[in-house]
């Protein structure tokens, strides 16, 4: 909990002495329609600070090695292309078939990070990024069998409140810390339950952003760097 707490107050950007803990996020509408193309933006910030990097800075460009990957129905599964704007990149794709579509974005090529003198040690940063959307359903996609690491599931979400379940190497993750954001530096700290379930409220018709972390505990070597945990971070965005 101690390097968790840490890292809320001294994770810079990569590349800059920012003191935010930025983070990627996806938008898309979570409800789609037969053979109407579907827009996907990836952002990079603190959306309750308000911070949205730009494509073309520095801070971007140190995590723009992501894969947005796109789960159909039927199981296939297929990279989308990107395109970058001046504060996101988006990909879209027409959905053919009835049924749940997962988008979620991978990026486990981020250089090693030394944060010693933050007493936080030497870790490996790794971001995923999870939506859901449903054309002509309402049964929420199987999340776990698509992906690995740290996973997000979203069980429901309705105009009052939303449901997930989070998940660590295929199991439940019990007791996972994580942290509800809205705009105007609006915070809460939510807690996974026994069965890695979590949910909240949707008092005021914005955006909400739910980042949870996990610290990995194992050491390695990435790129010829020495690290000694691995540092998870995953996100869900409710529009």
């Amino acid at each position: 909990m101690k390097k968790i707490k840490y890292l809320g107050l001294f994770l810079l950007l990569f590349v800059s002495k920012s003191t935010f803990a930025h983070y990627l996020w996806i938008e898309t509408n979570p409800t789609g329609a037969q053979n109407q193309k579907q827009e996907v933006k990836v952002y990079f910030g603190e959306y309750t600070y308000g911070l949205i990097e730009e494509v073309a800075g520095e801070a971007f460009a140190g995590v723009d090695d992501f894969t947005l990957w796109l789960v159909a129905p039927s199981g296939e599964k297929t990279a989308l292309k990107t395109t970058a704007h001046e504060n996101h990149y988006a990909a879209d794709f027409t959905p053919k078939e009835k049924g749940g579509y997962l988008v979620f974005l991978e990026n486990r090529d981020i250089d090693v990070l030394d944060y010693t003198e933050y007493d936080f040690g030497i870790f490996k940063p790794e971001y995923q990024a999870f939506q859901q959307i449903l054309v002509d359903t309402e049964v929420p996609v199987a999340v776990e069998k698509h992906s690995e690491g740290l996973i997000i599931k979203e069980v429901s979400n309705t105009a009052e409140a939303v449901k997930l379940q989070v998940f660590y190497k295929g199991a439940p993750l019990a007791e996972g810390e994580a942290t509800l954001s809205m705009k105007d530096l609006w915070t809460k700290k939510l807690t996974t339950d026994k069965d890695g379930y979590l949910s909240f409220n949707k008092p005021f018709d914005t955006k909400y952003i739910l980042e949870i972390t996990h610290n990995e505990e194992v050491p390695g070597k990435f790129k010829d760097t020495d690290y000694e945990f691995i540092w998870h971070c995953a996100t869900f965005c409710s529009l």
